[in-house]
């Protein structure tokens, strides 16, 4: 091979490489702006956390509050309330056997597991019905004493778990931290 042929292959070869490089740069160019359309809105990324001033609520009473564009229920629960969700055996959970709770991972549905404090006193779910998303009614509602979802016929306990119905998982709670004794940090 001659000094001239290894001229032309290695001009070829970077004639090649610079179309390449130009080709993965158009192409970065691209997609970036499809990629990026996905990420969240401003107005979503400001209401990633919220507080919620809970010193009003009597036991029994429930707020409801919009969080990243769903209902989130925080019910301050009353002592029957307490007591029928803590008298459910695990076994008798034959729906869904998890917590469904970010902020004790990989914890089973015991009642203690899914509210916020050792008492039982407080519950913050995502109140979204987990078989199609309606909003489930409340206080008192179904067969269990919690949430029913009239929709479909989900019937959830005191403790926001599936009971009865098409609804594959206990309602979902969000990362939730009292900050001070009347306040609850969602996000």
């Amino acid at each position: 091979m001659s000094n001239a042929e290894d001229h032309d292959s290695s001009r070829r070869d970077f004639i090649h490489y610079a179309a390449g490089g130009a080709g993965v740069v158009t192409v970065g160019a691209a997609v970036w702006p499809l990629v990026n359309q996905m990420n969240p809105s401003a107005d979503v990324e400001a209401l990633s956390t919220i507080f919620v001033d809970v010193g009003d609520l009597e036991p029994g009473g429930q707020v409801t509050v919009n969080f990243l564009g769903k209902p989130v229920f925080i019910r301050r629960r009353t002592e029957e309330e307490i007591a029928d969700g803590r008298a459910v055996e695990l076994s008798d959970l034959s729906i869904d056997r998890d917590s469904r709770n970010p902020n004790r991972p990989g914890s089973d549905a015991l009642d203690s597991n899914r509210t916020m404090d050792e008492e039982g006193e407080w519950l913050v779910m995502i109140g979204v019905c987990t078989h199609l998303g309606c909003v489930p009614l409340g206080d008192g509602a179904g067969d269990f004493g919690g949430w029913f979802c009239p929709c479909h016929g989900s019937h959830y306990d005191t403790a926001g778990r599936i009971r009865r119905g098409p609804a594959p998982e206990n309602m979902h709670i969000p990362v939730a931290e009292f900050v001070d004794d009347v306040t609850i940090q969602l996000g």
